[in-house]
C-alpha cells in the first residue's frame, strides 16, 4: 500500500482547484506560487494521473479533471472533520475560554451579578458572553453552554431545568409612597402598567389580565399601559418610578432585595408556565469545561448525563 499523502499536498490541491490559480492558493495558503505548484505535482505523482488541465481561451484558469471534480466534496468534507477533530481537542482542555450564550436582558439582571463567583470557581477558565435576542447555532458560533427560556425542548439541545419562575407586580418605594391609594389589586386599573412585551411569541404567557384576573379584578378594560419589548428595560422603568411593571421573578430578585423595587400583593402570584434551562450539545456533555464548571453563580454543576 502506498504512503499516505502528506495534508499540505491535498490543502494546496483543494485551494488550487478552489481559486483555479495556484497563486491565488499561494496567497491563502501564505506560501510561494512555486511551492504550491510542487505540492499539487507531488500529489499527481503519487496518484499517477493529472489533477488539473489548463484552460485555451481566455485567461489563464486551471480547470480540475472529472476525476478531480468527483474527488473534491469528500477532500473538503474530511477537512471539514479534521477542522471539527482540532476544536474537540482543543475542548478537551479544562482551561481556556467558556463561551455561553444568553439574552441580554438574563445577562444584565441575573448572570452578570453572579459572575464573580464563578470566576472565583474556575480561575482559569475566562468567560466569553454572547447575547443575543435570536437563538444561535451552538456548532457554528462555538457555544459551550447556554441559558434559555422555554419549556425546556430545542432541536440537538439537551436542557436542563436551572430556576422556574412566578409573575407579579412590583414598583419603586418612592412611587408607593406617592400612590398611598395602594390597598388593593383594583387600585392597580389607575396606575399607568408597564407591559413586558418580549414575551408576545409564547402563547399563554401572564399578561397584566392574567394577573388582574387572579386578583379577582373585573374591570380590566382601562388599562393604561407603557410597552417594552425587554425585560431588563421593563424593570428599570419601574425603578426609575415610570408606573407598575408585571415582573418575571428571576429578572427582579436583585432588584428587590436591594430595595430598589418592592413588590406588590404578595399573595398573589402566577406561575410563568416558562422556566430557565442550561442548553448544551449532548455530543459535548463530557467536556472537562462542562463536566466541571458551573453556570457561572447558579449553584448549579453539570456532571455527564445527569443534565
Amino acid at each position: 500500500m502506498k504512503a499516505p499523502v502528506h495534508l499540505n499536498a491535498l490543502r494546496a490541491f483543494e485551494a488550487s482547484a478552489r481559486h483555479q490559480s495556484f497563486s491565488s492558493a499561494a496567497a491563502e495558503l501564505h506560501v510561494t506560487p512555486a511551492a504550491v505548484g510542487q505540492l499539487v505535482r507531488t500529489l499527481e505523482d503519487w496518484l499517477g494521473t493529472p489533477l488539473f488541465v489548463r484552460s485555451t481561451s481566455g485567461k489563464a484558469r486551471l480547470i480540475p479533471t472529472d476525476a478531480a471534480e468527483r474527488a473534491l466534496p469528500d477532500i473538503r468534507a474530511g477537512f471539514d472533520r479534521l477542522t471539527l477533530g482540532m476544536e474537540r481537542l482543543q475542548e478537551s482542555s479544562i482551561r481556556g475560554v467558556l463561551t455561553v450564550a444568553v439574552s441580554p436582558a438574563f445577562a444584565a439582571k441575573w448572570l452578570l451579578p453572579r459572575i464573580d463567583r464563578f470566576q472565583v470557581i474556575c480561575p482559569d477558565t475566562d468567560v466569553r458572553l454572547d447575547t443575543n435576542l435570536k437563538p444561535v447555532d451552538f456548532v457554528a458560533q462555538q457555544i459551550d453552554i447556554g441559558v434559555r427560556y422555554g419549556t425546556g425542548r430545542w432541536p440537538g439541545l439537551a436542557a436542563e431545568k436551572l430556576m422556574e419562575e412566578e409573575i407579579y407586580p412590583v414598583c419603586s418605594p418612592q412611587l408607593l409612597r406617592e400612590h398611598l391609594r395602594l390597598h388593593k389589586p383594583d387600585d392597580l386599573v389607575r396606575e399607568m402598567l408597564i407591559h413586558d412585551l418580549s414575551m408576545d411569541n409564547h402563547s399563554g404567557f401572564p399578561t397584566w389580565e392574567t394577573w388582574m384576573r387572579k386578583a379577582g379584578v373585573t374591570d380590566t378594560t382601562t388599562l393604561r399601559g407603557m410597552q417594552i419589548n425587554n425585560s431588563a428595560a421593563v424593570l428599570q422603568a419601574a425603578v426609575e418610578g415610570h408606573g407598575v411593571a408585571l415582573a418575571r421573578s428571576v429578572m427582579a430578585r436583585d432588584d428587590l432585595a436591594s430595595g430598589r423595587l418592592v413588590r406588590l400583593f404578595p399573595d398573589i402570584s402566577v406561575a410563568s408556565g416558562l422556566a430557565y434551562y442550561v442548553v448544551y450539545r449532548p455530543e459535548c456533555a463530557s467536556l472537562p469545561r462542562l463536566a466541571t464548571d458551573r453556570v457561572p453563580g447558579s449553584g448549579v454543576t453539570h456532571h455527564g448525563s445527569d443534565r
